[in-house]
């Protein structure tokens, strides 16, 4: 791990949650029942068993990660823990794998630009102090990947352990996956952290 602190940050289901997006969106699409209740996982498994069911979990997918995004939350802890960066004053970078328009949306809405827009209504830049040339949008997971060596970065928080573990990620970064469900089959040099309490902790376990 290089000395000084550099994060740098998944976006999708890392910092932002759509559960509540998603099943707003399948309640008014009609694709599940009013009283359905679930996260994303389920909505989804919900949804394939219908005719046509990948389509529409496609189709879905693709309004929520557009339009959808303006009503998406931050995840519990993640505004104390860029709190705790800017006042530490540790460099934070988001690096995301995000095409820039979604396959199966017909609004043709910039997810790029989509996502930034939520950025600056969650105070990411203003509040938080990131600055806006350290958010990185990428094309494949490749080109992600590529990014993070190239920046430098100390630590590295993902939600896809498939990002962490690729054979490309640089080594001397400490790899930290949230998963609030816990992730059973993850060892060393990956760590683990539920919440972002969790990975705050994780991060500045040294800081006196």
């Amino acid at each position: 791990m290089v000395a000084a602190r550099r994060i740098g940050l998944d976006f999708d289901n890392t910092l932002i949650t759509y559960d509540d997006v998603f099943l707003a969106m399948a309640r008014e699409r009609g694709l599940t029942a009013a009283d359905f209740a679930g996260r994303k996982q389920a909505i989804r498994d919900s949804i394939r068993l219908l005719p046509d069911g990948e389509l529409s979990w496609q189709q879905l997918q693709g309004q929520v990660y557009g339009k959808g995004v303006a009503r998406a939350s931050m995840f519990d802890g993640v505004d104390v823990f860029l709190r705790r960066c800017k006042q530490s004053n540790v460099p934070v970078v988001i690096v995301s794998h995000k095409t820039e328009f979604g396959h199966h949306d017909p609004e043709r809405v910039n997810l790029r630009q989509a996502a930034l827009q939520w950025m600056t209504a969650q105070g990411f830049f203003e509040d938080y102090g990131i600055a806006r040339e350290n958010v990185y949008f990428e094309g494949t997971r490749q080109e992600k990947i590529a990014r993070i060596a190239q920046l430098d970065c100390s630590h590295f928080i993902d939600d896809l352990e498939e990002v962490l573990t690729d054979p490309d990620f640089p080594k001397n970064i400490e790899r930290i996956l949230f998963s609030e469900g816990g992730a059973n089959s993850v060892s060393e040099p990956i760590m683990v952290c539920p919440t972002w309490r969790d990975v705050e902790q994780q991060v500045f376990r040294d800081a006196a």
